[in-house]
């Protein structure tokens, strides 16, 4: 595979995000939503920023950054810390084809991802299906932490299987815009002044 680009989303990808996210649909049963009309769940309104991963011409992956809208990750992070919804972030639909994997492609968008909730002052959190034991490793590899267990609630209102919920871990105040970096762990603070 030819050397891969993460960069910032443009409308002309469109097409390439579609077809790389069906491909995984029809690879891993991921993502449960979103496959019927992918251009649209991909360029929701609710879209903070995202990014794709590119090969040769090819999308291989993406991942984007999302206004919360009632996830159980945001719901538990506002409990437990007070934070203000509007400054959270969730890092959601990330996906990697097959033949990308095992290269640092998912790796890199969610550090990208991390990056952009740095530096707009959001914190990130997330929604994983419990059942997604390699996105599980990957983000207990970035630094992100367990927060608790929901049910995973669809766009159109239906629930589905557990889902763990996430933040980066340690929860110390943060003392600038930069990640520090140690050992190849992130630690980023809850994004307070």
């Amino acid at each position: 595979m030819e050397n891969t680009v993460v960069r910032p989303f443009e409308d002309t990808d469109l097409p390439g995000a579609a077809t790389a996210l069906t491909d995984v649909h029809a690879t891993d049963g991921y993502p449960v939503e979103g496959v019927a009309h992918p251009e649209a769940w991909l360029r929701s309104d609710d879209v903070l920023a995202s990014w794709v991963a590119e090969s040769g011409q090819r999308i291989v992956g993406h991942v984007a950054v999302m206004r919360p809208r009632g996830e159980g990750a945001v719901s538990l992070w506002t409990e437990r810390s007070g934070a203000d919804e509007h400054r959270i972030g969730v890092l959601a639909r990330l996906f990697v084809v097959r033949d990308a994997r095992k290269r640092t492609v998912g790796e890199r968008l969610v550090r990208t991802a991390m990056d952009y909730g740095l530096s707009h002052n959001r914190r990130l959190v997330l929604d994983v299906m419990v059942r997604d034991t390699a996105a599980l490793r990957l983000y207990e590899r970035l630094g992100w932490r367990r927060t608790g267990r929901t049910a995973t609630t669809t766009t159109t209102g239906s629930t589905s299987q557990p889902s763990a919920t996430w933040h980066p871990e340690p929860d110390r105040p943060r003392r600038n815009m930069l990640a520090c970096r140690l050992g190849g762990r992130v630690l980023l603070g809850p994004f307070s002044s």
